[in-house]
C-alpha cells in the first residue's frame, strides 16, 4: 500500500470511531492551542513594542531610579528602588550635563483628566504631561499647527497647552486649525492653544493621541508632590558616540545625587534599543510556561491516543489477519497504524493551529498592530504534533504488526 492508501485508510477509521477521535482530536487541539496561541501572543506584543520604540531611534536613553524602569527586573529578580528624581535634580542634571545632546524632562500628572470646550467634552480618560522645550523632538512628536513651548514658559510655567489629534476630533470636530488660539478647561483651569500635535496612533493599547501637553513648571504646581518624580531622556547627537554620553551621563548624575565614590549607582539608564532585549528577556519564563502548558496537554492527548489505537487493534484484528491473508507484511501493518495515528494528531494539531493564531492574534487587535502569523511556531507544532502521533502509535503498530495471521482470521 501506498502513502495515499494508508492516508485514506485512516480517514476512515477516524470516520467509524468518530466520538472517539474527536475527545482525542479536541486534547490535542488544546494543547496545540496554547503552544500556538500564547507564543504568538508573546511574539504580537513584541514586535508591537517594536514598532512604537523604533521611532525613537539608537541614539536616545532614558534614565530612571533605580527599579523603577524596565530594566528594573531583568532576568526576573525585583531590584531595590532608588529614590525618585525630584524637580530641583532633574533640571540640576539638565543644567550640568555638557555632553552634545538635548536633555528632556518630563512629569506625568494623570490618566483620568476630563478636557472641556465649550459644550464639547471629553471622555475622563485623557493623559496630561508636564513637558519642558526639547520633550517633542525627543520623544518624535510631530506639530501639525502652532508652535512648541520656549524654554521660558517651561520654566516659569503658564496656562498654555499642546493638545493631540483625539482632542481635536472630540472638541473641534476634527478641525485642528479652528483649536488654535482657543481656550479648552482642565480640572485645574483654563489653558490657551497653542499648538497641535500630529497624529501618532497607539502605543502599549494607550492612544498617543488622546494627550494634552503643559509646561513642565505649570505641571510642577498642580501635579508635583514630594514624592514625585521627574522622566529624564537624552537625545544624542552622534548615535555612534551613546556610550561615551551615557558615561557622562552617570558621572554627573552620581554628582546631582550625592553619591560617595563607594555608593552603587541608584538610578538606571536604558538605550532606547536596548529596551526590546531586556523585554524579550523577561518573556524567557512565558515562553517556558507556554510550552511546558501545551506539552502537558499533548502528554495527555498521547495517552489517549495510545489507548484508542490498543482498541482499535483489537477491534480489527480480524481485517488485519484478512490483509495479511491477501500479502500485506507486518511492514504494511504497522505503518497503516503509524499513519493512522500521525493523522489523527494532525487534524488535532491544525485545529490548534487556527484557534491559536485567531486567539494569539486577540494581542495584535488590542496593541493595534499588525496581524502576525507565526510560521515558525507553526512549523513546530506541526511537527510536534507529527512526534506524538508516531511515539503514541508505535506500540500499538507494534502490536498489529506482531499478529499471526491466522489466529486473527479465527478471532471473533
Amino acid at each position: 500500500m501506498n502513502t495515499l492508501e494508508n492516508i485514506s485508510i485512516a480517514f476512515g477509521s477516524v470516520r467509524d470511531n468518530w466520538l472517539r477521535a474527536i475527545l482525542t482530536l479536541v486534547i490535542i487541539a488544546f494543547g496545540i492551542m496554547a503552544l500556538v496561541g500564547i507564543l504568538t501572543a508573546i511574539d504580537t506584543a513584541i514586535f508591537s513594542l517594536n514598532d512604537n520604540l523604533s521611532y525613537l531611534g539608537a541614539n536616545t536613553f532614558d534614565i530612571d531610579p533605580a527599579g523603577r524602569g524596565v530594566s528594573g527586573r531583568r532576568g526576573g529578580r525585583q531590584q531595590k528602588q532608588g529614590d525618585p528624581f525630584s524637580y530641583h535634580q532633574a533640571t540640576e542634571f539638565k543644567e550640568r550635563y555638557d555632553f552634545p545632546s538635548d536633555v528632556s524632562l518630563s512629569l506625568y500628572c494623570t490618566g483620568l483628566a476630563t478636557i472641556k470646550y465649550d459644550n464639547e467634552e471629553s471622555n475622563p480618560n485623557v493623559t496630561v504631561f508636564g513637558i519642558d522645550e526639547n520633550y517633542l523632538e525627543a520623544r518624535a512628536f510631530n506639530l501639525k499647527h502652532g508652535r512648541n513651548f520656549t524654554n521660558r514658559e517651561a520654566r516659569n510655567g503658564g496656562m498654555v497647552t499642546i493638545i493631540g489629534s483625539e482632542m481635536i476630533d472630540m472638541l473641534f470636530a476634527g478641525n485642528s486649525e479652528r483649536a488654535m488660539g482657543k481656550y479648552v478647561t482642565t480640572p485645574n483651569g483654563k489653558y490657551l492653544v497653542i499648538g497641535v500635535l500630529e497624529e501618532k496612533g497607539s502605543s502599549m493599547n494607550q492612544s498617543e493621541d488622546r494627550r494634552i501637553l503643559i509646561p513642565l513648571q505649570t505641571a510642577k504646581r498642580y501635579y508635583g508632590a514630594e514624592r514625585t518624580n521627574y522622566s529624564i531622556m537624552v537625545s544624542v547627537a552622534d548615535a555612534s558616540r551613546i556610550d561615551a554620553a551615557i558615561g557622562e551621563a552617570t558621572t554627573t548624575l552620581r554628582n546631582v545625587r550625592g553619591l560617595s565614590a563607594g555608593d552603587e549607582n541608584d538610578f538606571d539608564i536604558s538605550k532606547s534599543d536596548g529596551l526590546l532585549d531586556i523585554i524579550k528577556e523577561n518573556t524567557v519564563y512565558l515562553r517556558l510556561a507556554a510550552i511546558s502548558i501545551g506539552f502537558i496537554t499533548l502528554l495527555g492527548a498521547a495517552i489517549g491516543l495510545m489507548n484508542i489505537m490498543l482498541v482499535s487493534v483489537t477491534e480489527r484484528t480480524r481485517e488485519i489477519g484478512i490483509r495479511k491473508a491477501l500479502g500485506a507484511t507486518s511492514k504494511n501493518i504497522l505503518i497503516q497504524f503509524l499513519t493512522e495515528a500521525v493523522v489523527i494528531c494532525q487534524i488535532g494539531g491544525i485545529l490548534g493551529i487556527i484557534l491559536g493564531v485567531m486567539i494569539g492574534n486577540i494581542v495584535s487587535f488590542l496593541f493595534g498592530s499588525a496581524f502576525l502569523f507565526p510560521w515558525l511556531w507553526i512549523t513546530v507544532a506541526l511537527i510536534t504534533c507529527t512526534a506524538v502521533g508516531l511515539l503514541s502509535g508505535l506500540y500499538p503498530a507494534l502490536r498489529a504488526a506482531a499478529l499471526d495471521p491466522i489466529e486473527s482470521l479465527r478471532y471473533e
